[in-house]
């Protein structure tokens, strides 16, 4: 039996039960054929989640009616099944301002204290955590504090210095132990946000060996502390991930976990692939990923089309890099306003759920829908196998087996061809996929 879950852009409905189908006799045709090999199988999957960002904390203490809809659609069984997150170190572009945890120029770190987060950030997660039972969670930073830094701001790129590499491990340190003393377990950090950008907003530059070097101080921080936390390298796009991971990982590969990426510049996900190749052992998880800022709602006249191709592209690329070794999917800012923040440098993006402060309203915007198509079905600990497919250039398609046997096959239509016929194993099923489409397959026995 195949239970069918689609979306379609034709009237905007979105997670519409399909057809029950059954494999059988299908008559000879010339069908476009998707093909799933199950005794194949390749990485096993962590989950799907998003970052608890200072504006996704602050819009979320603003929509006080709507606390409990926006947990429960993330975290809840009805809604996404979000099992992964990740925090902010200090603050980031989504901060309404620039904030560290400790006064200026304080290298002793003596007077640390995370009792900022408490106000917004902590309450999100721990109403996330309440909700979905278990959360996995990393952490990430911007930028050390402007003391630390070679252009003595957070803004605008510049370097850790050379003499601060210790005291901004102990930074990560007590940041790790003050949250795990409020409740929340982080598991992993990625060294750095976007080592190669200098931006406007909090950023710091590390070229390779700057990274070699700071895992050196922060793998021995934590072995000093006896703190079991894994650490990711990069965080930064798929363009430039083969270079740097291998630099990194050829010369200290035991004391890194994994290699973070995002997706800006490009759909490069066949890097994927060539950093799995060289180094098997490694982990690769999606860390931040999202879109320009457009309109605020899908059924707004002339947003419905950027907001569908917005929708798109999450599930294209969800899709690309499950096919090259991706174990895990990270959005961005889980939540945030009207506007596309609070963003204290102007940089307004989308979130798939947003919250009108004028209405005091919701928008689900079909990113969410997207997502759910994968994070609703495949669920934690489920393997990827084989599927290939008839040469398509608008369809992409994915499948994993679940840890219950069930097997989940997601193929997304950016085109106008609709019948295919599905090859299970070598058992045969004719499925509709209604033009710019997204459906969910679920097989069971």
């Amino acid at each position: 039996m195949i239970r069918t879950i689609r979306s379609y852009k034709t009237n905007q409905t979105f997670w519409e039960p399909g057809p029950v189908l059954n494999f059988g006799d299908v008559p000879d045709n010339e069908n476009p054929l998707v093909v799933v090999q199950t005794d194949r199988t390749y990485q096993t999957h962590m989950g799907f989640g998003g970052a608890f960002t200072e504006a996704a904390a602050v819009t979320f203490s603003a929509a006080k009616k709507h606390r409990d809809e926006i947990i429960s659609a993330y975290f809840g069984e009805e809604g996404l099944r979000y099992n992964l997150g990740r925090t902010v170190i200090h603050s980031s572009d989504f901060s309404p301002a620039n904030r560290i945890y400790v006064t200026d120029d304080d290298r002793s770190l003596s007077t640390f204290s995370i009792e900022s987060e408490h106000e917004h950030v902590l309450p999100l997660i721990k109403a996330a955590q309440a909700k979905a039972g278990k959360l996995w969670l990393f952490a990430s930073p911007w930028s050390p504090p402007a003391f630390m830094k070679t252009n003595g701001e957070m803004h605008y790129g510049g370097k850790l210095r050379s003499d601060c590499y210790d005291v901004w491990a102990d930074y990560f340190v007590r940041y790790l132990k003050a949250m795990q003393e409020a409740g929340v377990q982080i598991e992993a950090v990625t060294t750095q946000n976007e080592p190669e950008a200098t931006q406007v907003w909090e950023s710091c530059r590390f070229d390779a060996e700057d990274e070699l070097r700071f895992v050196n101080h922060l793998h021995a921080a934590f072995e000093r502390e006896k703190m079991d936390v894994k650490i990711m390298i990069w965080d930064h796009n798929r363009d430039r991930l083969v270079e740097r991971a291998d630099v990194v990982l050829r010369s200290v590969p035991e004391k890194v976990w994994g290699v973070g990426y995002h997706w800006y510049m490009g759909e490069d996900a066949e890097n994927l692939e060539v950093v799995h190749d060289l180094y098997p052992n490694h982990h690769l998880l999606f860390t931040e990923g999202c879109v320009e800022f457009t309109h605020t709602a899908a059924g707004v006249e002339g947003g419905g089309k950027d907001k569908w191709k917005n929708a798109e592209f999450y599930g294209r690329n969800i899709i690309k890099d499950s096919l090259n070794y991706s174990e895990g999917f990270v959005d961005w800012n889980l939540l945030l306003n009207e506007e596309g923040g609070p963003n204290h440098v102007g940089n307004f993006c989308e979130a798939p759920l947003m919250y009108d402060r004028e209405r005091d309203a919701l928008i689900y915007n079909p990113s969410y829908y997207f997502i759910g198509h994968f994070s609703r079905f495949i669920e934690p600990g489920a393997v990827r196998v084989h599927v290939s497919a008839s040469k398509d250039n608008s369809v992409f398609t994915t499948a994993y087996k679940n840890p219950n046997g069930e097997l989940v096959v997601v193929i997304q239509n950016e085109g106008w061809i609709k019948q295919r016929t599905l090859v299970v194993d070598g058992k045969r099923v004719e499925i509709s996929l209604p033009p710019f489409s997204i459906s969910t397959f679920v097989v069971k026995g």
